[in-house]
């Protein structure tokens, strides 16, 4: 007999909405406020040259290779003082990148899915990414948000999925993660004993060298359908 489904943890990024469309839009409006305010690193850092940078950030603090605001924060103060402008225009650039970044759209069944899920069992954010539940306008849905810069590590590390559970207070056979990432969401999952779906929105072909997924889904609707197959113990 299964064990009732007590919480669904959901993975954000090409989850619950399209990610790519997003960032170029965030590096946008980034560079057009560059262009604005601090003309010069435009003008001697394009994109693939910011791109570059960040990769070296990343090798020179690999214990903060999982923070995405880091990265991209000492990036900017290196070229704000390498370009002659004060490095705390990197806070004031970074910020403007952080608002267009939560400027997301949600797949088009997800809001719905959201309050119906929220509506059967808690819910949990698990990213390594920094969007936000809250700036991104469906933080109502959900009782807590774990993310890889709080945590100080990225799925798959044991410790994102010991934060969920820690938050959640449940056992781990008793939640539901769902996510787009084979290896972080997973097979990080089924490490931690969490029950994995893998969100493929794509059609995509299961990496042959991992081991499946518990459950595949396409939407969130059809997670909805899941959780309402396998059981949600009641509230006493």
């Amino acid at each position: 007999m299964n064990t009732p489904v007590l919480a669904v943890s959901l993975d954000l990024d090409n989850t619950l909405w399209d990610t790519p469309p997003v960032l170029l839009q965030a590096e946008a409006t980034l560079r057009q406020w560059l262009s604005c305010h601090a003309p010069r690193v435009p003008a001697q850092w394009d994109d693939q040259a910011l791109a570059l940078l960040r990769q070296a950030v990343v090798r020179e603090a690999p214990s903060q290779s999982h923070d995405m605001t880091f990265i991209r924060l000492e990036s900017l103060r290196r070229v704000m003082t390498q370009t002659g402008y004060p490095e705390a225009m990197a806070q004031e650039a970074f910020d403007v990148f952080l608002h267009a970044r939560n400027q997301i759209i949600l797949y088009p069944e997800v809001e719905q899915a959201l309050a119906a899920l929220a509506a059967r069992v808690p819910l949990f954010a698990v990213t390594n990414g920094n969007a936000c539940v809250k700036r991104v306008g469906i933080g109502h849905y959900f009782t807590a948000s774990i993310d890889a810069a709080t945590v100080g590590a990225a799925k798959p590390d044991p410790r994102v999925y010991a934060a969920l559970l820690g938050r959640a207070q449940l056992p781990a056979a008793a939640i539901l993660h769902v996510g787009d990432d084979a290896f972080a969401d997973v097979t990080g999952a089924r490490a931690a004993g969490i029950r994995s779906v893998w969100m493929n929105r794509t059609g995509g072909l299961w990496p042959a060298e991992l081991v499946p997924a518990d459950h595949e889904v396409t939407t969130l609707s059809a997670v909805v359908e899941l959780v309402d197959r396998l059981g949600v113990e009641p509230a006493e």
